[in-house]
């Protein structure tokens, strides 16, 4: 349990969400594979390979692919949307 410098307890809600996955994308370019578009049951949402979490969520498939792409370096070609 928390406490504060006077001594008093504070207490903290704690929540937790579950999100479901109901279908990927593996973002494909010419080195191999370098990031994933998840369908949730909120929208979209994407994570590059060397991502620890997943991004923000969007409202459309064509929008989270954008957004991953506007991840890479500038100049990147648009990668190859594989659906698994």
């Amino acid at each position: 349990m928390p406490v504060s410098v006077d001594g008093s307890r504070k207490e903290f809600l704690v929540t937790t969400t579950t999100t479901t996955i109901t279908k990927t994308w593996v973002a494909v370019g010419p080195a191999g594979a370098i990031g994933s578009v998840h369908q949730t049951d909120h929208g979209y949402t994407f994570k590059l390979v060397t991502d620890a979490d997943y991004r923000a969520t969007y409202p459309s498939l064509e929008i989270a692919k954008s957004a991953l792409h506007a991840s890479l370096v500038p100049g990147s070609d648009w990668p190859e949307f594989r659906e698994h």
